[in-house]
C-alpha cells in the first residue's frame, strides 16, 4: 500500500512538472512571437524564425500550435480579452468618472513604460486592424475588443459630461482621441524603447477634463 501511494504521489508531482514545462515552452513561443509579428509582421515571419529564436525546435512549436496564423490570433485573442476585461473593470469601480479617466491614463500609460511587450502588442494590434495578411477571426476579435473598449470610454466620459468633470465635446470623439493617443504614445515606445521619455500622465488627462478637476 505505502509503495502504491508513493508511485501515485510520484506520477501526480512529474504530471505537474510536465504540465508546467508545457505552459512554459508555450508562453516562450507567445512571447518570441510577439516579438517577431511587432517588427516584421505575420507576412515575413516564418515557423522556422520562432523556433530559432525561442530555442524549440521547430517539430515541437508545431506541437503546439499548428501555423503562424494561429500563433498570431491566439496572440489577439489574449490581448483582447485582457483589454475588454480592463476597460468593463473600470467602468464598474465605484469611482468618479473624471476619476477613472485619470486613473485609466495612468495606468495605460506606466503599463508603456514599465512593459515593452505592452508597445508590441499594440503594434500586432494593428496589424490586425490594416493588414489583409493577416487571419479573419483575429480581425473579428481586434474589431470586437476595439468596439468595446470605445463605447466604455464613450459612457465614462458621457457620465462626466453631466457631471461638468468632463469636457463639452462629443463624448465618442473624445473617446477616439484617448486611444488615438494611448496607441500613438505605444508606437513612441516600441520604435525608441528605453530611450523613450513617457509624459505625464497629467498632460493626457488634462485633455478631456475640466481644468477644475485637478485643483479639488
Amino acid at each position: 500500500m505505502i509503495k502504491y501511494s508513493i508511485n501515485i504521489f510520484t506520477m501526480s508531482r512529474n504530471k505537474i512538472a510536465n504540465e508546467k514545462q508545457k505552459d512554459e515552452r508555450r508562453a516562450q513561443i507567445l512571447r518570441t512571437s510577439l516579438l517577431l509579428f511587432s517588427r516584421k509582421g505575420l507576412s515575413a515571419t516564418r515557423i522556422n524564425d520562432i523556433a530559432r529564436e525561442s530555442g524549440i525546435s521547430q517539430g515541437l512549436v508545431y506541437h503546439y500550435y499548428r501555423s503562424k496564423e494561429e500563433i498570431f490570433t491566439d496572440l489577439i485573442r489574449h490581448a483582447c480579452e485582457n483589454m475588454v476585461a480592463a476597460a468593463r473593470a473600470l467602468e464598474q469601480m465605484p469611482i468618479a468618472p473624471e476619476q477613472k479617466i485619470i486613473r485609466a491614463v495612468t495606468v495605460l500609460l506606466k503599463g508603456l513604460d514599465k512593459n515593452d511587450e505592452t508597445s508590441w502588442y499594440y503594434l500586432l494590434i494593428v496589424q490586425a486592424a490594416i493588414s489583409e495578411a493577416i487571419p479573419q477571426q483575429a480581425r473579428e476579435l481586434f474589431l470586437l475588443s476595439n468596439a468595446v473598449q470605445h463605447e466604455v470610454i464613450t459612457r465614462i466620459l458621457e457620465e462626466g459630461q453631466k457631471k461638468g468633470s468632463v469636457k463639452k465635446h462629443p463624448a465618442a470623439d473624445l473617446a477616439m482621441v484617448f486611444w488615438t493617443a494611448v496607441s500613438g504614445l505605444a508606437f513612441g515606445k516600441a520604435i525608441h524603447g528605453e530611450s523613450f521619455h513617457m509624459p505625464d500622465p497629467e498632460i493626457l488627462s488634462a485633455m478631456f477634463l475640466e481644468d477644475r478637476t485637478f485643483s479639488r
